[in-house]
C-alpha cells in the first residue's frame, strides 16, 4: 500500500461508516426528522469531516437513496434471473414478503422520502423518480413476458400493488405479504390477457 493509497481508502470507509449510521437514522426516524448532527454524533467524527464527504445533509439524503437503489435494482434482477412473466413476479413477491419481514422494517424508503419532501424540484425527489421509473420499466418487461396487450398498463397496476405491500409490511402483518402480494400479481396479469387471449380465440 502507498502512502497516498492509505488516505484514500481511510476517507472511502469513513464515508461508508457516514452512509451506513444515516441508512439506520433515516430508516428510524426519517430524513426530516435525523440532523446531521445526529449522523455525526453515530459515527463519531467531527463536522468537519462530514462536511468533507457531504456538503449537506440533501447531499447525504441522495447518497443514501441512491445507495438503496442499486440495492434494489440488484435484488430484483437477483431473484428475477431465469425467470420470465409470471414466474418473475411471483419472486418479486416472495422477496418483498422477506424484506417486510426484517427488522427494523418502516416500508419504502422512496415513498417515505418522497411524503417527506413537497417539492418536486428536490434532488431528493429526483432520485426517487429515477428509481421508479427504472421500476415501472422492470415491471413492463414482465408484463410484455407475461403477454399484457398493453404492458405500460399493467406495469402501473403492478407498482401499485408492490407499494401498497411495502406499506401494509409495516403497518400490517409481514407474514401475509408474501401470499397476498403473489395472489394479486397473478390475477393482474392473468386478467390483463384474457382480452388478447380471447381476441385471438375470436379470429381463428
Amino acid at each position: 500500500m502507498t502512502a497516498a493509497t492509505a488516505p484514500r481508502r481511510s476517507a472511502v470507509a469513513t464515508r461508508e461508516r457516514i452512509l451506513d449510521a444515516a441508512t439506520e437514522l433515516f430508516a428510524a426516524s426519517g430524513i426530516r426528522g435525523t440532523s446531521a448532527d445526529r449522523v455525526i454524533d453515530r459515527v463519531g467524527i467531527t463536522k468537519v469531516t462530514f462536511y468533507r464527504h457531504f456538503r449537506t445533509k440533501t447531499d447525504l439524503a441522495v447518497a443514501y437513496l441512491e445507495a438503496q437503489a442499486d440495492g434494489e435494482r440488484g435484488a430484483f434482477s437477483h431473484v428475477t434471473d431465469g425467470r420470465h412473466g409470471l414466474d418473475a413476479a411471483r419472486a418479486i413477491a416472495s422477496l418483498i414478503g422477506e424484506a417486510s419481514c426484517l427488522p427494523g422494517f418502516r416500508g419504502c424508503p422512496f415513498i417515505n422520502a418522497a411524503a417527506e419532501t413537497p417539492d418536486p424540484d428536490d434532488p431528493v425527489r429526483a432520485v426517487v423518480r429515477r428509481h421508479r421509473e427504472w421500476m415501472r420499466d422492470f415491471f413492463a418487461t414482465i408484463a410484455a413476458d407475461a403477454g399484457a396487450p398493453d404492458p405500460d398498463v399493467t406495469a402501473g397496476q403492478l407498482m401499485m400493488l408492490r407499494d401498497g405491500a411495502m406499506v401494509g409490511g409495516y403497518l400490517a402483518e409481514p407474514d401475509a405479504i408474501a401470499g397476498e402480494l403473489d395472489a394479486a400479481f397473478t390475477a393482474v396479469l392473468d386478467r390483463s390477457r384474457q382480452p388478447a387471449a380471447a381476441e385471438e380465440e375470436r379470429t381463428k
